[in-house]
Order: C-alpha cells, then structure tokens, then sequence
C-alpha cells in the first residue's frame, strides 16, 4: 500500500517558519512512520536567485529599521495578501511549484509562511485538488495568512482562532494544535548530567540566545549579565552571526571560566535543559520550545508586530518577563538563593495536562487517518484544554 506523503512548504524570512515545518515533519513521522514527509523553502528551492537577495534585504530592514517593519504590520495586519502581490508570486513560482506537487503527488500540504500559502492557494484555484493546511507560527495572526482556499488553519491558542474567526472564517475550519516543536524537546533531560556531558560547571546557569541571525542588547543589561560571573554560568548562543561570535570571545569582559560563547548549535533542546533561565527574543519557535521545556524566560527587542504579540502573550500568561536590568538582578538573586524551589516549580510547568507538544503532529496524522502508533500517543493526542494554564513565574 502506497504510503501518505506530507508537503511542508516554508520560507527563509528568520528561522522560524521552517524550523516549525522540519518539526511537524519529525514529529508526524516519529508518531507514524508510514507516513513520509518533505519540507521546501519555496523561495530558496524553485528561485535561488532571486530568494537569497529578498531574504537578505529583509534581514537589513528588520535590524536597522524595526519601527518600519512594525508599521507595515499593523497598517496591513486585517489585510491579505493584495492581488498584485499574489499575481507576481504566482508569475515566479507557479510552473515549478506546480512541477513538485506533480512529482511528489502529495496527500496533504502545509504551509507554515503566508508567500507558499498564498501560492498554493492560487493553484488550488485553477484546479489543484490537495488539502492545503495553513500553520500559523506565532502566537496572533496577521492577515496575510489568510486564503480563501485553504481548508484548515493550525493555530496556537484558542485567541489566535478567535482572531480568524472574527475575520468571517468558520470555526470548524480552525483547529487549536499549539505550534510543533522538534521531538528533542517533547522530553527534559538530567540537568546534573547534561551540564557534565556539555563540559560545563554545575551552578545556575542562564542560556542567551541572539536569535537566528545573533542579534544582541544594549550595554546596562551586558554589563547586569556579566556582574555575577563567579556565581552565575553564562551560554552565549548567537546563531549565524559569525562576526559577532568572534568579537563577543575576544572580548576581555567576557573572558571567564563561567562563560560560554558559541554560534548555531543543534543540541538547543540540551542546552535549555542545561539552564536554568532562558534570555530570547520571543520568536513563535522559540518560545514553544522554551514552553516545552519549562524554562523560564526573559524577552529582549520584540521586532514590531509578530513578537510583540508573542511577548504580550507569554508575559501575560506569567510564563515570561521583559528584559531589563531591573529584572536580570531580580532572576539571579532567585537562582542563587532559590535553586531547589525554582526546579520544582520547572517540574510543575512541565506536567502533561498543561502542555503537550505532540498534538499538533498527532492531530495532523488524526485528520489524515493515520493516528499515532508511537511514543504513548495517548498522551499527544489528548485534549489541550488547560494548554493557557500556567505557573506564575514572576516572583
């Protein structure tokens, strides 16, 4: 029997769109293997060309001029794509689009960026007969997902379908899964021994991540990191920023047994459970896997629009703090006087009635007819009704 075959398609704009489709595509196949899946960044796989230099452009405006890019959200954020937008996606993508659904001749197709969703959909319109899902990967949703031809949305909180809804799309075509993340962090792991497996000290710990491209914060809050180095062990993560990895170590402020500097790392999942106390941006993946986690978090430099919304939302669960100063001495003096009652606080968050990031993938093979066979899939797939419950974290 021919197995059922899953499309994501993503796009590159920051890391969390495809990281979201490679997650759901590890998560689908570890619950059930029969079922194959492939994951495109439509942009970089059917136009190389032109892909890297919008992606490029938009990295720049992103960093150095965020109050435009959170403008253009908010005087767009009720609107969908318009139609000249999609006519030119269409011009650039629809014959080599149309050329790998041909090929792959897929059952179901997800898209986890509004550009595929939108190309997809006009396919759909002139005839392509394949479910065409739609996650969302932020915690709001924004107009340009959506699509009069897609036929389910994915979202993460009942707000977000509460928000599609208010846009006239049917409740019954909007079903709350959270947002996916990879497999690694569907389990915590031993602190003790994973501090000793990384090569690092047994003391509180905090793990600083720039974000996919290694953006960074200002001087006070480096200088608030950095006051209790002898205490307090410090993992740098700075993604793709390779020049800023290399200023940051040769950095005499930042020399120190007790502090750590590296680039992209693919054990994320390891170091978060490492830590004790996560600094981000509030990307839409990276609080999901700090959610799955249960490790606390600190927010710095929301970019305008998409971010906002997801620091809004974690804040506001207690499940998170923006960065500052202030709050930097706060969550150190608690982790130096407080470790024991703060790790059993972790353990709570960490209990499956409140959060369970196996249903999206079970939910997905669920509407396919391919239910999970593996890995207890009771508990994936069961009800995330008490999923915006939450410990307080603030102290």
């Amino acid at each position: 029997m021919r197995k059922k075959r899953v499309l994501l398609f993503s796009e590159g704009f920051g890391t969390g769109h495809t990281g979201a489709a490679y997650a759901l595509a590890e998560g689908i196949k570890l619950l059930n293997p029969d079922v194959q899946c492939r994951v495109i960044e439509l942009g970089r796989f059917l136009n190389p060309t032109v892909a890297p230099w919008i992606l490029s452009a938009y990295r720049r405006t992103v960093s150095s001029q965020p109050k435009l890019v959170g403008m253009m959200y908010k005087t767009q954020y009720n609107k969908s794509l318009n139609r000249l937008t999609k006519l030119a996606l269409h011009r650039i993508f629809y014959t080599h689009a149309a050329q790998v659904i041909e090929q792959l001749k897929p059952d179901l197709i997800i898209c986890t960026h509004p550009i595929p969703a939108a190309v997809i959909s006009r396919l759909k319109r002139q005839g392509l007969n394949v479910p065409l899902y739609t996650l969302i990967t932020d915690y709001d949703a924004h107009g340009s997902w959506v699509n009069d031809e897609v036929d389910r949305y994915l979202v993460s909180t009942a707000r977000v379908k509460a928000i599609l809804t208010g846009r006239g799309i049917p409740a019954e075509y909007v079903t709350v899964t959270g947002i996916p993340v990879h497999p690694k962090f569907w389990e915590r792991s031993n602190k003790t021994q994973l501090r000793k497996e990384l090569g690092l000290a047994d003391i509180p710990t905090v793990l600083i991540m720039g974000g996919g491209w290694g953006l960074m914060f200002g001087k006070d809050v480096m200088t608030s990191l950095t006051s209790r180095m002898n205490e307090i062990q410090l993992i740098f993560c700075m993604g793709s920023n390779d020049k800023l990895v290399s200023k940051m170590q040769s950095n005499p402020l930042l020399s120190h047994p007790n502090v750590k500097i590296i680039g992209y790392s693919k054990e994320i999942n390891k170091l978060m459970d490492a830590s004790d106390l996560l600094i981000t941006k509030p990307g839409g993946m990276t609080c999901t896997e700090g959610q799955a986690k249960g490790i606390p978090m600190l927010f710095y430099k929301a970019i305008p629009g998409q971010e906002e919304k997801n620091c809004q939302y974690f804040v506001e669960l207690g499940l998170a703090e923006v960065l500052d100063a202030a709050v930097v001495d706060k969550w150190f003096t608690r982790m130096i006087r407080e470790r024991g009652s703060l790790e059993e606080q972790r353990k709570r968050r960490l209990a499956p009635d409140r959060h369970q990031p196996r249903h999206c993938a079970a939910t997905v093979l669920e509407m396919l007819g391919k239910p999970a066979i593996g890995l207890s899939e009771s508990r994936g797939s069961r009800s995330q009704s008490r999923s915006e419950e939450a410990v307080l974290l603030t102290p």
